[in-house]
């Protein structure tokens, strides 16, 4: 998944951003707790094909904020 393409994507359901999971490529929205499958390299943003994630996961996939600089 290039990171141009992660730029432009978004949740369907909840317009908001997407994390890429490698392990088990996946796209994760986290806002929405549910992940959507990449299936040959193409990502199925359909919410009737979302995989639910556990509450957990989705805190996890959550990158942590840049660093401030002071």
């Amino acid at each position: 998944m290039t990171p141009q393409l992660l730029e432009i994507l978004v949740c369907p359901l909840t317009r908001g951003p997407l994390i890429w999971d490698e392990a088990n490529q996946q796209l994760i929205s986290p806002h929405a707790g549910i992940a959507y499958p990449v299936r040959d390299g193409i990502p199925v943003m359909l919410p009737e094909e979302a995989i639910p994630i556990p509450p957990e996961a989705a805190v996890e996939a959550v990158p942590p904020p840049p660093a401030q600089q002071t």
